[in-house]
């Protein structure tokens, strides 16, 4: 009974983090409607970075310069955050919200092929070829050859594979680093990367409406930093897992509500062969784990 209450908290919870990242791109859309892109970035940095601080601080888990090897574990991961960050909401400025989220759903696809890669991870024929059928699925998303098909589509791409290297990075940090210092290390790099970014921009004043979207997706990027950890230590990961899908979900109610947009036909059948496959995927994986154990 215990591990079922873990494991439907963890799938809350799980849910609860999809929800609150997508609340935080539709804010960051909404306000990049009016500001600049990098100005956008740095005032939302600028609170994220405050109250993980100030988190941190409290919850007694700051650590400025981690030890030996994870500093430049931390840096790596750090950059490709700052990299992903930039891509991400490059695209997010330019493309459907659930477009872009439906190529982001091929983020578990593209880690379990790296790590097969680079670790020399197994994976079986079973999950290779839900790979390989996810991978069609993202070809339907994007449309090559189609007017659908834009340059944006492929720096939703380059977002994916810049996500990969930071969640591969983070294996490789040691348990010495909290959570939290992971995460204020980002805000504080991306939020470093917008203040930049401004000096080649011009910046508009900073409206109430702008102001509350701002500090909803703060509010929300916070939340979702703090629920993740959280799920991380709730229940049977490889059963939870398949819950970030939800986010595709969220990212369709919220551009069809705020922005009156949904993809087209192709574009939710990749997005369903994409879907299908990483669940199949995490599912297959969490299988082998539980056969090992046994």
């Amino acid at each position: 009974m215990n591990l079922l209450s873990d494991n439907l908290r963890g799938i809350l919870l799980m849910n609860l983090a999809m929800l609150v990242f997508t609340l935080n791109d539709t804010a960051m859309k909404a306000v990049m409607q009016t500001m600049p892109l990098f100005q956008a970035i740095t005032l939302r940095g600028i609170v994220t970075t405050a109250g993980l601080l100030i988190m941190a601080l409290v919850m007694r888990q700051l650590v400025l310069l981690p030890p030996g090897r994870d500093m430049g574990i931390m840096t790596l991961r750090t950059a490709a955050e700052v990299a992903a960050t930039l891509t991400f909401l490059t695209a997010l400025q330019h493309m459907d919200l659930a477009n872009l989220s439906a190529i982001m759903q091929s983020l578990p696809l593209v880690v379990t092929l790296a790590a097969a890669l680079i670790f020399k991870e197994r994976i079986g024929w079973r999950r290779l070829s839900a790979i390989l059928v996810g991978f069609v699925g993202v070809i339907l998303i994007i449309q090559p050859g189609t007017s659908g098909f834009t340059v944006w589509s492929l720096l939703g791409l380059a977002s994916v594979l810049t996500v990969m290297v930071r969640d591969l990075a983070a294996r490789g940090v040691s348990s010495a680093v909290p959570s939290l210092t992971v995460a204020l290390w980002a805000s504080l790099a991306v939020t470093i990367m917008g203040g930049i970014g401004i000096l080649f921009e011009q910046p508009v004043a900073l409206t109430g409406w702008n102001a509350l979207l701002l500090l909803a997706a703060a509010a929300n990027l916070i939340i979702g930093y703090l629920t993740v950890v959280m799920v991380m230590r709730a229940g049977d990961i490889g059963l939870i897992a398949p819950f970030r899908y939800m986010s595709l979900i969220w990212a369709l109610i919220a551009g069809w509500l705020l922005f009156n947009s949904l993809p087209d036909a192709l574009t939710l059948i990749g997005a369903t062969i994409v879907v299908g496959s990483g669940i199949f995927t995490l599912l297959r994986e969490r299988h082998l784990k539980r056969a090992a154990r046994a």
